[in-house]
């Protein structure tokens, strides 16, 4: 019996190793799709950043095989004197195969590095170097159709304000950032005129810029002041266009000081935490279905270089699984804004409301769509100057 069991031990030993090595082989053919992320602030700045990141994980949840590595602060106040280029090689050094660089300031050096490493794939978020004819063939651009969140972020404030006032918080100013600000005073003007029927002169919807996404200590102005100075000058809700949620924080602390006011964060599903009692909703973005589909391509032989534009889902704007814009409603959004509010949607989704349309002109007076003319993604893409009836700089000369 002794004899059977020693044989049997015997046997065990020398089957194992063959069971481990297999194993290992299967694990290697499984090696993982790694794609990376550069993010402009912090991975869990509440706002833009956090919401790539979050897209990334949803990554790593749905698509099998793949895995995030990331690099946040990517911003010269951050990481002066560091390079897209050192630390796309980091990245690639570490086996990434695709590398997406979230910001538009990040242009030109991710059009670099892409040039550098022409078998590694690349997607410059909101930037236009395929439009330009500038991108190396394997650099794409994706941005998401914010228009349509600061159109219902304009909405709700021109039904709350009590005062006609609205605030709005940008960041620098480009393209990007004109367009988006002119899409909220368009809901605004749409709700202000067709819904409560008062005259577009009666309202005042100013812009202030900081002159980056977020506070830069000693480069920008400072967003807390500037929210600050919206809600002590009559202005009753300021929407926000930077990465990070002061306007919601100086809110709170001016209706704790007995002040009725509201706010409307930027970027992140979750921004209205913590300031349920001021926030009207959120404009965000979903990151996630775009990045999975990305992802997906990258591990395809073909790979094309693109310019595209992901919108909500208009069946529902804030499904996770399939909308890239969305809006959640805040606490503070009274129920009657809230039912016209969804009207509102329903015909942006049905392009029965049409706001890029004319007659519209610029702030100088200059035209910008004639009457019934609708814009095209160029047009809205390319604004060069905000539009009459906004007050602040065009130009940041």
């Amino acid at each position: 019996m002794k004899r059977v069991i020693i044989v049997t031990l015997l046997a065990l030993l020398f089957i194992t190793p063959a069971i481990v090595f297999t194993t290992g082989t299967a694990q290697a053919a499984e090696k993982p799709f790694i794609f990376g992320l550069l993010l402009v602030g912090p991975y869990n700045d509440h706002g833009y950043s956090q919401a790539h990141y979050e897209g990334g994980q949803y990554v790593e949840k749905t698509v099998p095989g793949s895995k995030m590595i990331y690099i946040d602060r990517v911003n010269p106040a951050d990481r002066p004197g560091v390079t897209i280029p050192q630390l796309v090689d980091d990245m690639v050094e570490k086996g990434a195969k695709l590398i997406i660089a979230n910001s538009d300031d990040m242009k030109d050096g991710i059009r670099e590095a892409a040039a550098q490493h022409p078998k590694i794939r690349f997607v410059h978020v909101s930037g236009d170097d395929v439009l330009t004819g500038k991108a190396p063939k394997n650099l794409m651009n994706i941005f998401g159709r914010m228009e349509y969140g600061k159109m219902m972020a304009g909405f709700a404030a021109a039904l709350t304000t009590k005062t006609g006032k609205i605030g709005y918080l940008g960041p620098l100013i480009n393209e990007e950032t004109r367009r988006l600000a002119a899409s909220a005073y368009l809901g605004a003007r749409y709700a202000w005129v067709n819904v409560l029927k008062k005259n577009p002169k009666d309202l005042t919807f100013q812009v202030t810029w900081i002159g980056f996404w977020f506070n830069i200590p000693g480069v920008t102005a400072d967003p807390t002041q500037a929210a600050q100075n919206f809600y002590n000058s009559g202005y009753d809700v300021v929407i926000s266009g930077i990465d990070t949620t002061e306007a919601v924080t100086v809110a709170k602390q001016k209706v704790q000081a007995g002040k009725k006011v509201w706010a409307i964060p930027y970027d992140y599903v979750g921004a209205c935490e913590g300031g349920s009692s001021v926030c009207l909703g959120v404009p965000y973005f979903n990151w996630g279905p775009g990045y999975a589909s990305l992802v997906k391509k990258a591990q395809a032989p073909a790979w094309k270089s693109e310019w595209i534009l992901l919108g909500p889902d208009w069946k529902d704007i804030n499904n996770p699984k399939t909308t890239t814009v969305g809006f959640i409603e805040g606490s503070a959004l009274s129920g009657p804004a809230k039912k016209e509010l969804g009207t509102f949607i329903k015909g942006l989704g049905s392009k029965k409301i049409q706001l890029f349309k004319g007659p519209l002109k610029y702030q100088d007076g200059s035209v910008f769509l004639k009457p019934g003319q609708v814009a095209t993604d160029k047009q809205v893409w390319y604004m060069p100057k905000l539009l009459e009836g906004m007050l602040g700089q065009s130009s940041a000369k």
